[in-house]
């Protein structure tokens, strides 16, 4: 079921096998450059050989912790790629988000997801912040809601946000279950309730929040994963 991630791991411990995996990936790696340069870019250009560099870093990288090697690969390709554009253009992209999508009835000491991207990303200069924006808005398409749907669902009572955070605490740290969720697409709401003793209706209703949570925490969303520092330290 994973046969592109077996392969990838095995690339990174089998030398010889690994330019055998990158001539299978060359159009993946083109068609990724060309998603984020804009135009098309051929093995002749700098941007080839930034996007091939970027993609062994994803091999030397990956386990399977990270869930679907394409995706992380993809990650990495884009970051290494603004990096050079960076230095190319000597100046940033803006992060532009809508700030309606972040209105709600909470609390100004409400500290969660929507609260924090709001205040530090609805203007930045930071690539890397877009690209992670992007990435987990990818991810989340596969569980059939969008990375904005998090503005209606985050916990605002202090009692539902712990409970929130236990749950993306003990998927984020649970491998089998972590990979089970990534697998069925479906929150582990049994797994939860029985083991964590957590009310089963706040589960459901926080269901995308919990999520979201546990696929940034676990995942290679370093800039999120700080918007989450509230649920880490729950674990302290």
């Amino acid at each position: 079921m994973r046969e592109i991630d077996n392969k990838a791991i095995r690339a990174r411990s089998d030398k010889n096998y690994t330019d055998i995996f990158l001539k299978e990936f060359e159009f993946f790696i083109l068609k990724t450059a060309n998603n984020v340069i804009g135009k098309y870019v051929t093995k002749s250009d700098d941007q080839w050989s930034v996007s091939l560099s970027a993609f062994n870093e994803a091999i030397e990288a990956y386990s399977y912790e990270k869930g679907s090697f394409l995706s992380f690969s993809e990650l990495v390709i884009k970051r290494r790629l603004f990096d050079y554009i960076k230095k190319q253009s000597k100046h940033f992209c803006e992060v532009t988000i809508n700030p309606h999508i972040f209105e709600s009835e909470s609390d100004e000491d409400d500290i969660n997801l929507k609260q924090e991207v709001m205040s530090k990303v609805v203007i930045m200069h930071d690539n890397d912040t877009k690209l992670e924006i992007e990435a987990i808005s990818d991810r989340l398409k596969e569980y059939g809601f969008s990375f904005f749907d998090l503005a209606q669902v985050s916990p605002k009572a202090n009692k539902t946000k712990l409970v929130c955070a236990k749950a993306i605490l003990y998927i984020s740290q649970n491998y089998i279950l972590l990979n089970d969720m990534k697998r069925n697409k479906l929150l582990p709401l049994k797994a939860l309730e029985n083991n964590l003793k957590l009310p089963r209706k706040i589960l459901e209703r926080h269901r995308k929040y919990i999520i979201a949570g546990a696929e940034i925490i676990s995942g290679d969303y370093p800039i999120l994963s700080e918007y989450l520092r509230f649920i880490k330290e729950e674990q302290n």
